[in-house]
């Protein structure tokens, strides 16, 4: 059975990775991490063994036979609930949008803030897949999986197009807030430094600071981007669709976070991955790094809540916010083998694991069921 709750990726590592030993003083060099080098026409079969998360030894143009075979299932399962935004109706939202009474400024300040740092952050998370971490993750189940999730970055991106569309807002506005709002921009500037480094032609991974900076990538964009600032603004826009306000985009975010469930739960298994196949990468030195990366994060993050909130609205504040990310943070911190960063804090929104439960059914005459999927290939019992 397949578990989307986040319950089951907090508890640590997946336990389908396979470890192995590492392999430091092995004399052969990598493979062309491109897959676009010259044919290696002497070349033997490739080996599971020469298959590596980076700096691998294996053709990468070859899937077969698979390694990680989480990597694959993560593939699977995403092409398994393809979605596309215009298959959720918007009538009742625009209608609610165009009523004078309808929303608090509040609640319509919060919505726009919202949209405008999800239109660009997926972009920007896009990029960095395309740009950054399929150049140097060198394997190719892992390389079909983000060759998905680039298609639903798209199909995200796709989504705050449809709802600025449809409610007919100021597309320069919303689109350009990430340049324009000093909170939004703060955290888009945080992430991008550490993809700038990756984006140099120069760049190669095979030393202990190159192999170092791509994990500062992968948890600035996986840890930090999707599996924590993500959150914020699904809370806010799920509240209103708790109490029956904004209900089209609410389930459109419901589908974006299945999604991002996903995309967290691959980067923390490579994460994880790499950590097993390199563990001097893994000092305590960096580990404080990447400690320190998650509490500027939460900071980052907790800022972004009082401007997005600032009085907040039924129940939803921005203090409330803050401790939810201090929450997030710890079990950021646990899923990759980190001490927390913050004292213990309680989940101040339980529902968001009920709106992470797709096994849960709308009413038929309401709305569409919520675990929409294609092919009927995902068991539910």
């Amino acid at each position: 059975m397949l578990d989307w709750s986040e319950t089951n990726a907090a508890a640590g590592p997946a336990r389908n990775i396979t470890a192995i030993q590492p392999d430091i003083e092995l004399q052969l060099a990598p493979a062309d991490a491109t897959g676009l080098g010259d044919i290696d026409r002497s070349g033997g079969r490739v080996s599971v063994d020469e298959k590596r998360m980076i700096n691998c030894r294996a053709d990468v143009n070859q899937l077969l036979p698979l390694k990680y075979r989480w990597a694959w299932e993560k593939y699977l399962s995403g092409c398994n609930n393809h979605w596309m935004p215009t298959e959720v109706s918007m009538q009742a939202d625009i209608a609610l949008w165009k009523s004078r009474d309808g929303l608090t400024e509040d609640e319509r300040r919060a919505i726009k803030r919202n949209l405008g740092f999800f239109a660009a952050s997926e972009s920007l998370v896009a990029n960095n897949i395309v740009l950054a971490i399929y150049r140097h993750l060198t394997n190719p189940e892992c390389r079909q999986y983000l060759l998905r999730q680039a298609f639903e970055e798209a199909v995200h991106t796709h989504t705050f197009q449809y709802i600025v569309e449809s409610l007919g807002l100021d597309e320069g506005e919303l689109f350009n807030m990430y340049r324009e709002v000093p909170s939004i921009t703060d955290k888009a500037a945080w992430a991008l430094k550490h993809t700038q480094n990756l984006d140099d032609p120069d760049f190669k991974t095979g030393t202990i600071a190159a192999d170092q900076a791509f994990l500062r990538d992968l948890v600035a964009f996986y840890v930090v981007f999707e599996g924590m600032w993500f959150y914020t603004g699904f809370a806010q826009i799920l509240s209103l669709g708790r109490r029956n306000k904004m209900v089209g985009i609410a389930e459109q975010y419901q589908y974006i976070l299945r999604d991002e469930s996903i995309h967290l739960n691959f980067g923390i298994d490579v994460i994880n991955q790499i950590k097993i196949e390199n563990p001097h990468l893994w000092t305590k030195a960096f580990q404080e790094e990447v400690r320190g990366m998650l509490r500027e994060a939460a900071e980052l993050e907790a800022a972004y809540g009082r401007d997005t909130m600032p009085r907040g609205f039924l129940g939803l504040n921005a203090a409330l916010c803050e401790q939810y990310m201090h929450f997030i943070a710890n079990r950021r911190c646990a899923q990759i083998g980190l001490a927390p960063v913050f004292p213990e804090a309680d989940n101040p929104f339980p529902w968001m694991s009920e709106a992470m439960d797709l096994r849960k059914e709308k009413n038929f005459f309401e709305t569409r069921v919520i675990e929409y999927q294609n092919g009927g290939a995902l068991s539910w019992e």
